[in-house]
């Protein structure tokens, strides 16, 4: 195959998994804004408990069929990774319940910076100027167009920190383990889906009493809320995945800076699905300037020094690859 064919379909690759995790994630924004706000059911640690469910059953319908391959991830690492995924989940959930929405918006900012210290610390990455630069421009253009009102209390400052280290540490993984144990997107999935689901399914209504005086198992179930749960559990498995492929495809950083988009289109969405009060001249102007950030982002990492890195591990091939359908790309280079 020449060169340029690979590239032009790598490329095309790239923009359909990014395009996959955009359209699902926002999807499930929305639809979670409607349970939550509209039909009231605000257990949000038991539904993505939920979620995960519904992604294990998938996981286990398609290594029935075939199209996962046996893998193995050693107990430890996996009991690591849902430590951290759970951590992340938890202290989200705690953290807007604590915080202000302007700290808890400056908190999921802080996820870009502390991915980036990961990646120089256990990947010995080395970002050039440009690259620093249009991140700073995403996180003041998000900033602009998300943070309004600011307080912080120490228990809230707490909860934002488990919240932001967990996220991170999570996406990292998702990353790292790919490569080094030749995961595919689905074979991950296998592993973590259904420890995530035990955990959250256990811990999550408990969590949820504590933070909204409610039981899950009282709430006053309809066919409406019912619906939009079941529709939430199905949009959630394409969210988990793309979240895979994403991460898996770049790196933690990139799907971060670039994920911001999402941020973008929520807010869009939600001032003409749920009203416009709040859309200014200095929100529009946030929102310019972080898609413009993004756009530099991308073409300032992709040039030569942009965003380099020598891996402190080898690089396998997938052998997932001979299964069209949940393949991955294997053609990583060093340049990110």
């Amino acid at each position: 195959m020449a060169p340029t064919s690979k590239a032009d379909r790598k490329a095309a690759l790239d923009a359909a998994a990014w395009m996959f995790n955009i359209v699902t994630s926002v999807g499930i924004i929305m639809v979670n804004k409607a349970l939550m706000a509209t039909h009231h059911f605000t257990f949000a640690t038991t539904l993505t408990g939920l979620h995960f469910a519904t992604t294990t059953v998938l996981t286990v319908v398609f290594r029935w069929l075939g199209y996962i391959q046996p893998s193995h991830l050693p107990l430890s690492i996996l009991i690591k990774f849902v430590l951290f995924a759970n951590l992340s989940i938890v202290g989200m959930n705690i953290s807007l319940m604590w915080n202000s929405v302007g700290f808890y918006q400056i908190a999921k900012l802080c996820m870009i910076p502390v991915s980036c210290l990961l990646e120089v610390v256990f990947d010995k990455i080395h970002y050039s100027r440009a690259t620093k630069l249009s991140i700073l421009v995403v996180l003041l253009g998000v900033g602009i167009c998300t943070i309004t009102d600011v307080s912080v209390n120490t228990r809230g400052l707490i909860a934002a920190t488990i919240a932001v280290w967990g996220t991170s540490l999570q996406q990292y993984y998702v990353h790292f383990l790919q490569k080094k144990y030749s995961l595919g997107s689905f074979n991950l999935l296998g592993h973590t889906a259904p420890a995530q689901a035990a955990s959250l399914l256990i811990v999550g209504p408990f969590v949820d009493y504590r933070l909204t005086n409610k039981r899950v198992d009282t709430f006053d179930y309809n066919v409406t809320t019912v619906f939009f749960i079941v529709l939430s559990c199905t949009i959630a498995v394409g969210t988990n995945l793309s979240q895979f492929i994403c991460i898996g495809r770049f790196t933690a950083v990139s799907f971060q800076v670039i994920g911001h988009m999402k941020t973008i289109l929520v807010l869009i969405l939600g001032f003409f699905l749920f009203g416009r009060e709040g859309l200014n001249l200095h929100v529009i102007f946030g929102m310019i300037l972080a898609v413009l950030g993004m756009i530099w982002y991308g073409n300032a990492s992709s040039k030569p020094g942009g965003k380099e890195r020598r891996p402190s591990y080898p690089l396998p091939v997938d052998k997932s690859s001979k299964h069209g359908l949940l393949a991955e790309p294997g053609d990583h280079n060093d340049k990110v």
